[in-house]
């Protein structure tokens, strides 16, 4: 299975915020779009990621004063991306290794959606259910 499969499922929005929006304005984005992180995005290209973790991570160290800095101040800048022709065995294994949940998927400089690690898990489970339904169906059809 294929990225592009994951995304054809998913759908392909992605939430987007501009280096200047606060972090106010990024938890009020997680909550209203039941998201786990935001790319970052500047002139159409991605610049970073922001993600829950992140802004638990800044209110513990810096307290809540992080509220009102921009998402620039957040994100990582070195963001790990993916291309929709990838395979979703080889995303499992970026992801496992450089322990991230949120890759957002890149064709030319362009953002056109992301996969989280829930949506690989979905992927898996779907894959192993689909093979125990022709297994069940072959051995109750006799062979």
């Amino acid at each position: 299975m294929r990225i592009a499969d994951i995304l054809r499922t998913k759908g392909s929005e992605v939430h987007t915020v501009t280096p200047d929006t606060t972090v106010c304005e990024l938890i009020g984005d997680f909550a209203r779009f039941n998201v786990g992180a935001v790319v970052v995005c500047e002139n159409e290209t991605v610049a970073g990621i922001v993600t829950e973790r992140d802004v638990v991570r800044a209110l513990h160290a810096r307290g809540p004063s992080i509220l009102a800095l921009p998402a620039r101040e957040l994100m990582s800048g070195s963001v790990t991306t993916c291309l929709p022709t990838e395979s979703v065995d080889s995303l499992a294994e970026t992801m496992t290794e450089q322990r991230i949940r949120h890759l957002p998927v890149v064709v030319d400089a362009q953002l056109v959606g992301i996969v989280s690690i829930g949506d690989v898990v979905k992927s898996r489970i779907d894959e192993l259910q689909a093979e125990r339904d022709q297994l069940a169906s072959y051995i109750h059809g006799g062979g």
